[in-house]
C-alpha cells in the first residue's frame, strides 16, 4: 500500500509519497506566498494551500499506482487562526504562528486574566503566536468579521476538512491554540469564555492517528485517489515530525531545525514546568510532550544568505568556518528576527549582532548566526535540565540540519550525542505513518516508528570543544538581559 504524508509549512507544502515499509517514492514541493501586511504581522491565503494539495498530489502520484493509496496524514504549521463563515468560505487570510501583532492581547491574558490561570485551564501561558489572542485581537480590531466566525480552525485542519468535509482537528495541533485543556484533552470553557467563542465553532478533536473519516468523493475524483483513501486527523509539525524521527515515549528528545526550532521531549505523563517556558502539549503518540520554540532558527541563515549576503551558495559560505575557529567566535548573535517565545516569551526582542570589530569577517557573521541558534535552543534545554530532565542524545531534524557544521555546532554546544535517521522528512513522514496507524497498517504509533525509523548516524559532542562552547553561552545567555529593556524603546 502506498501513504501520503503532507508537511504544511509556513513557506510551501512538501508532499510525500511512502510504501508501508517506509520507502520514500516520490517529493513534491509547492511553494506559496507569505503576506507581511504590516511590520510583525504574517499571514497567508488558505486558498493558496488548498491549491498546492490540489496541485501536488497528481504530480506526487505520476508513476505510481493511485489505487494503492490507503491513507493521507498531514503535519502542519501550528496556531494559525483559520476562520470559517456559516458557508465555510474563508473569512480573513490566516494569522500565523509568527504573527506579532498580539502583544496587547497577550498582555491581558497573562497579566489581567492571569499567567497561574491560563496555566491551570490550559497547562499553558499566552504566546503571541498562539491561537486564543488571535481571537481577542479579532474580536477588537475586525468586529463585524468576527462575528461571522461560524468555524475555527489550524492550517493542517482546514486542509483536512477540505479532503475529508469533516471539522477536525488533533490533540497535538489543538494544544498550541491556549483553548484546550491539555491535561484532559478538551476544549477549556473558561477560556472559550474569555475569548468569545462557543464550543459549537470549535472543530471535533480526534487523537493524532485516528481516523476523522475517508476522502470526498469530489476530491478522490480531483485528485486521481480511489474513494476508501482514510484521512488521519494528523499532527501539528512538530508532533509530526518528532513521529518521522521515532521521538515517542518517555524522555526521547528531538531538535527540529526549520523556519522555526524546537526542542521536542516527549513523555510518559502530563507536566508543566513552573515558569511555563517550555509548552506543555498532547502528544501524537498518544501521550504529552515539554516543547520549546524559537520563532527563528534556519530561517536566520536563509536571512542572512539570501537577502544580506545575497547568495544562494549556503555551504560555500561555511566553509571559511574551520576547526581553530570553533568556540572562538567574538561576534554574537541574537536569533530574534520576528521576536521570541521560548523561553523569554517577548514580541519586542530583536535579531542583534555584537562584539564586530573592524577584523569581523563574512564567515565570522555566518557562525554567529549558526551558533545563536544553537545558543538559544540551548535555552530552552537548560529549563528541561532544571525539571530533572537528564538528556544524553537526541534527534535533529529540518532543513538545517543538511549542514554537517550546523550538527557538529549543536551536539557541542548542547553536549549531547545527535542521532541522525535514514530519513529526514519530518512532518511529511509522520504524517503518512500516521495514517498508516489510522488505516490498521500498525496498532499505535510506538508499532510504527519500531519498525520505520532508522538511526544511519551519530555525531558525538567532543570534549574541548564542548568546554569552549560552555564559556560562549554562558556569555551568550548575558546578551539579552542586558538588551531587554532597550528593545521597545527602538521598536
Amino acid at each position: 500500500m502506498l501513504y501520503i504524508g503532507i508537511d504544511l509549512g509556513t513557506s510551501a507544502a512538501k508532499l510525500l509519497l511512502m510504501d508501508e515499509t517506509g520507502g520514500i517514492q516520490n517529493i513534491v514541493t509547492k511553494e506559496y506566498p507569505l503576506e507581511f501586511p504590516q511590520p510583525g504581522w504574517s499571514q497567508q491565503n488558505p486558498e493558496d494551500w488548498v491549491r498546492a494539495i490540489e496541485e501536488g498530489i497528481p504530480e506526487l502520484l505520476k508513476g505510481s499506482d493511485a489505487s494503492q493509496v490507503s491513507g493521507i496524514g498531514a503535519g502542519g504549521q501550528m496556531h494559525g487562526l483559520v476562520v470559517l463563515d456559516e458557508e465555510d468560505n474563508v473569512i480573513r487570510p490566516a494569522i500565523l504562528w509568527n504573527d506579532g501583532r498580539t502583544a496587547e492581547q497577550v498582555e491581558y491574558l497573562n497579566n489581567e486574566i492571569g499567567k497561574e490561570k491560563l496555566s491551570g485551564y490550559t497547562a499553558n501561558i499566552a504566546f503571541a503566536g498562539f491561537t486564543a489572542p488571535k481571537l481577542l485581537w479579532m474580536k477588537q480590531e475586525e468586529p463585524e468579521l468576527f462575528a461571522k466566525i461560524a468555524k475555527i480552525m489550524l492550517p493542517k485542519d482546514y486542509i483536512n476538512y477540505i479532503l475529508s468535509g469533516v471539522h477536525c482537528t488533533d490533540v497535538s495541533d489543538a494544544s498550541g491554540m491556549l483553548l484546550f485543556d491539555v491535561k484532559n484533552k478538551c476544549w477549556s470553557r473558561e477560556m472559550l469564555d474569555i475569548c468569545g467563542v462557543k464550543e459549537c465553532q470549535m472543530a471535533k478533536i480526534f487523537e493524532s492517528y485516528e481516523p476523522v473519516g475517508t476522502i470526498l468523493p469530489e476530491m478522490a475524483k480531483k485528485l486521481g485517489l480511489p474513494e476508501t483513501v482514510v484521512i488521519a486527523a494528523g499532527a501539528g509539525d512538530n508532533a509530526a515530525a518528532a513521529v518521522g524521527t521515532g521521538t515517542v515515549g518517555d524522555g526521547a528528545c528531538n531538535i527540529s531545525l526549520g523556519t522555526s526550532g524546537t526542542i521536542f521531549i516527549s513523555s510518559e505523563t502530563f507536566g508543566v514546568d513552573a515558569n511555563n517556558a517550555l509548552h506543555s502539549f498532547a502528544h501524537a503518540d498518544g501521550r504529552y510532550h515539554l516543547m520549546g520554540c524559537m520563532l527563528s532558527a534556519a530561517s536566520c541563515n536563509k536571512w542572512l544568505m539570501d537577502d544580506i549576503f545575497q547568495t544562494k551558495d549556503y555551504a560555500g559560505e561555511q566553509l571559511p568556518i574551520t576547526e581553530d575557529k570553533l568556540g572562538k567566535n567574538h561576534v554574537f548573535f541574537l536569533p530574534y528576527l520576528m521576536g521570541e517565545r521560548s523561553p523569554i516569551n517577548d514580541t519586542n526582542a530583536r535579531g542583534t549582532f555584537i562584539g564586530m570589530t573592524m577584523d569581523t569577517t563574512r564567515a565570522d557573521l555566518t557562525q554567529a548566526v549558526l551558533e545563536g541558534v544553537a545558543f538559544a535552543i540551548r535555552d530552552s534545554f537548560e529549563v528541561a535540565k532544571s525539571l530533572g530532565i537528564d538528556i544524553e542524545r537526541s534527534n535533529i531534524c529540518g532543513g538545517g540540519a543538511k549542514s554537517p557544521l550546523w550538527k557538529r555546532i549543536f551536539a557541542n554546544v548542547l553536549n549531547v550525542k545527535l542521532d541522525i535517521v535514514a530519513s529526514e522528512q519530518g512532518p511529511g513522514m509522520g504524517g503518512a505513518m500516521l495514517a498508516m496507524v489510522a488505516d490498521g497498517t500498525y496498532p499505535n504509533v510506538n508499532a510504527a516508528c519500531e519498525n520505520l525509523v532508522h538511526v544511519v548516524d551519530t555525531i558525538e559532542p567532543e570534549p574541548e570543544l564542548v568546554a569552549r562552547y560552555e564559556q560562549r553561552y554562558q556569555q551568550f545567555r548575558s546578551i539579552y538581559p542586558a538588551c531587554r529593556e532597550l528593545f521597545p524603546k527602538i521598536i
